[in-house]
């Protein structure tokens, strides 16, 4: 196993054992290639699972769930008014803020209405994906539009000061672009860093200005453009935030777990 598949089966092992409740009734579990630990680190847990219901966030997941002998449930399946104990979920990329990007695996509207219908959301990560600022190293925005729309959404993106969004093809050229869960598509949009909270306290504008746009702000505009079905930024509430608001879930972890180079795990908490 590479150092990099270590890092993230260590990463893994300690998110569950520091958040999986001990007795969880509804459990989300993400998409991409960490997700793999996570089942594996909830097996490990040796408590009895044969009540609880994991909810997928895509296919892949399901599989996994099923594979390591979990009962799968698809999130239109759970009882109307049914909270989630916990979700866990990886991401491409996550800021000092612990803002997230994700849709690398085209699964970022399934994640999000999973994470949402959560008490917390755990983040499940290798060292290379915690950066200073989103789009450090993530270079596009992944998100997903009806495909009779995506090239109104393309041009609005474009007055939104991206450069060169496309739609993202299938791994056939003879399949055409990438079809979601959802029979959608997936517009991978490139821009400035993002900034964070810190930045605009120091008296940075956010508001697009040559580009450059804060997190919020960003995410908010795009989501606004008709077409659009969801944005793969998570951002804004915590799950215990959205309770105390009065709400329920919420886009943004209130913990993130990074297997560390030298073999250790760093977290980063809201």
């Amino acid at each position: 196993m590479s150092a990099v598949e270590e890092a993230k089966r260590a990463a893994a092992k300690v998110a569950v054992e520091k958040h999986y409740p001990k007795d969880a009734r509804w459990v989300g579990i993400g998409s991409g290639t960490t997700i793999v630990y996570v089942v594996e680190a909830i097996n490990a847990l040796g408590v009895d699972t044969s009540a609880t219901k994991y909810i997928p966030t895509g296919y892949q997941s399901k599989q996994l769930i099923i594979n390591a002998g979990l009962t799968a449930v698809e999130f239109d399946a759970i009882p109307q008014g049914t909270i989630l104990d916990v979700a866990f979920d990886g991401a491409d990329e996550v800021d000092e803020d612990l803002n997230c990007i994700k849709g690398g695996g085209a699964c970022l509207f399934q994640e999000k209405i999973v994470a949402m219908q959560a008490k917390e959301f755990i983040c499940v990560a290798d060292h290379r994906k915690l950066q200073p600022r989103l789009l450090s190293n993530w270079k596009s925005i992944p998100i997903e539009v009806a495909p009779i729309a995506a090239h109104r959404v393309i041009r609005k993106l474009e007055e939104l000061g991206s450069v060169n969004p496309v739609i993202r093809p299938s791994a056939s050229e003879k399949e055409g672009p990438l079809k979601t869960d959802q029979g959608f598509f997936i517009i991978d949009a490139p821009f400035k860093p993002l900034l964070i909270k810190a930045d605009i306290e120091a008296g940075q504008d956010g508001n697009g200005k040559d580009g450059v746009w804060a997190v919020s702000v960003l995410a908010d505009k795009i989501r606004e453009i008709t077409g659009v079905l969801e944005v793969g930024v998570f951002h804004g509430l915590t799950g215990p935030q959205a309770t105390a608001a009065g709400g329920i879930g919420g886009q943004r972890p209130v913990a993130a777990y990074f297997g560390m180079a030298d073999g250790s795990v760093a977290v980063r908490k809201v």
